[in-house]
């Protein structure tokens, strides 16, 4: 009789976690028109896939570009291809072909890449902050502060602080129990929207505490160090005496400035304002917000950043000339048979 009554208390004490076996993301609801939002996103995927791979294979082919300051921008380029791959498609194969359920496993993969790579972008741009900040502020300094090893470190640490804070997040969700709606208000696996829908069933206190304290470390603290950094290059510049010197050194800036610029934005006014903005108008921002620095950033460097235009022509008027030879001689050999 005791081991019966002991055997009762120990399934009492048992808790069961509820996991559904798929979710449903609501996405775009009462929108007209929305299937031209869509093909805009395609466009914006092609665009950016082009551009980043275009901006990594330069920096690869040419040696002139193997400095720490590129390893950054390639990084950034890497990230902003896998930010793009793992939010796009999905999102066009949820929406375009009615496929809004995704199973319980995948649902938790989509959550854990899409942070990921949106938190390598702010580190990045952090990194890419620090390196025009010493350029400016310590130029005797820079070949011996920014080095290979150390921008390899910087980077390897940007991916550490990447993926530590997101394993934690989807194991705090695995603990939950999902009793009630599987309706997530977002147009992927948003951590905010999927763990409340285990508030009625779960104690998601710790999933609440992570939701603030992960944004303030992997994206307003490195945007405040973003910010300091300015200051004190706006200071350095006022001291340069030469205007020449003084505006190149300014050149060297305005293509990151625009790259912060359209990626803290859009991020800041939506998580300040998301009381007041309306779930869809969100969700549309936040979806921009994703899919539109991706597409901007090579476009930006592309056109702001003078060494590398100037590579990237050279080696395009190189490959254009080797393909001109390698039609002349194709076309000599057949004349000749």
């Amino acid at each position: 009789m005791s081991s019966l009554t002991s055997d009762l208390s120990l399934t009492e004490n048992i808790t069961t976690i509820i996991r559904p076996p798929y979710f449903y993301i609501s996405g775009f609801t009462g929108i007209p028109h929305m299937k031209y939002y869509y093909v805009f996103l395609s466009l914006v995927y092609i665009i950016s896939l082009m551009g980043n791979t275009f901006v990594m294979i330069i920096i690869y082919v040419d040696r002139s570009l193997h400095s720490p300051k590129y390893i950054a921008v390639f990084n950034l380029a890497l990230t902003d291809v896998c930010e793009s791959t793992a939010q796009v498609p999905k999102l066009l194969d949820m929406f375009l072909f009615d496929r809004q359920f995704i199973s319980y496993d995948q649902c938790l993969a989509n959550l854990f890449f899409v942070f990921i790579f949106l938190f390598m972008q702010s580190f990045n741009l952090t990194i890419l902050s620090y390196d025009r900040l010493v350029a400016i502020c310590s130029p005797l300094r820079y070949h011996v502060l920014v080095t290979h090893r150390s921008m390899f470190q910087l980077t390897g640490a940007a991916w550490v602080g990447s993926l530590f804070p997101m394993m934690i997040s989807v194991g705090l969700i695995t603990r939950l129990s999902f009793c009630r709606s599987v309706v997530i208000n977002s147009y992927f696996c948003d951590h905010g929207p999927l763990f409340r829908l285990a508030a009625p069933c779960s104690d998601v206190l710790p999933n609440i505490v992570l939701s603030y304290l992960i944004p303030s470390l992997v994206l307003y603290i490195p945007m405040t160090f973003i910010i300091v950094s300015y200051i004190c290059i706006l200071h350095a510049l006022f001291t340069i005496t030469l205007t020449q010197d003084r505006h190149r050194a300014v050149k060297t800036c305005v293509s990151h400035v625009i790259l912060v610029a359209i990626f803290y934005l859009p991020i800041t006014v939506t998580f300040l304002l998301q009381s007041l903005i309306p779930t869809n108008l969100r969700i549309i921002n936040l979806s921009l917000t994703s899919v539109l620095p991706p597409m901007l950033n090579p476009i930006v460097y592309v056109l702001k950043t003078e060494d590398f235009k100037e590579t990237a022509k050279k080696l395009i008027r190189r490959w254009f000339r080797k393909a001109v030879a390698k039609g002349l001689n194709k076309i000599c050999r057949k004349a000749k048979q």
